[in-house]
């Protein structure tokens, strides 16, 4: 990082522990995304109870499958998460049915037809099948701007590195603002999808050299 964080975070692996901070983080940082805006259909009445329960049913589904999650404490308090799936693992989350009919049941068959099939054109962009994922990953809102992004990425990076059978980490995003910085910290775009109105853009983080460990 070019410049310090006002505060230092810790890194630290998270479990199912942190399954409600997760959830409440994550929602504030998506429900303005514009993938998500479309996948969910913002302009319809019940959108926010749509995000929750999105969000709710992904981060229960991680957890419960003790899925790795690296997050950004101040204190006590998660500023900061990632959830990563790992290169053998990625696909089970959408893969479960129980999810599935919880979706269902949440969010509607439209919505959840839709986010089945943005993770499927995702897949498709893959370089190679020995790729980490990030589902989701964010800082909240009122952190933003003070470079914890930059931070909980090279903590991925360098977590990630340890893994010898990884080649990288793929992640993606609909937001303009993002790809500038995602180019600053490494990231190279390998693929478009067009999620209705929205360009998602697909971007690959070969596994550098690690760096410093990672503690639990």
């Amino acid at each position: 990082m070019s410049e310090s964080t006002a505060v230092t975070a810790e890194v630290r692996l998270l479990d199912g522990g942190y399954s409600h901070e997760t959830r409440s983080l994550l929602y504030h940082a998506y429900r303005h995304e514009p993938t998500f805006a479309y996948l969910f259909e913002a302009a319809r009445p019940g959108y926010d109870h749509r995000i929750r329960a999105t969000v709710r049913e992904l981060v229960c589904q991680h957890f419960y499958q003790e899925l790795p999650a690296l997050g950004l404490l101040i204190g006590e308090r998660l500023i900061g998460v990632a959830l990563i799936a790992p290169p053998q693992r990625r696909l089970s989350v959408t893969e479960s049915w129980a999810w599935r009919m919880r979706m269902l049941l949440s969010a509607g068959f439209n919505c959840t037809r839709r986010y089945l099939d943005y993770q499927a054109a995702l897949m498709a962009c893959l370089p190679t099948d020995a790729v980490h994922m990030l589902p989701l990953l964010g800082i909240h809102p009122q952190f933003q701007g003070q470079h914890y992004g930059e931070q909980l990425l090279q903590a991925l990076h360098d977590w990630c590195a340890e893994d010898e059978h990884s080649q990288g980490i793929v992640l993606d995003t609909g937001n303009e603002h993002y790809l500038a910085f995602y180019a600053r910290q490494g990231y190279q775009e390998i693929g478009e999808i067009a999620v209705g109105p929205v360009r998602e853009h697909v971007f690959f983080h070969p596994n550098p050299q690690h760096s410093r460990q990672i503690g639990a």
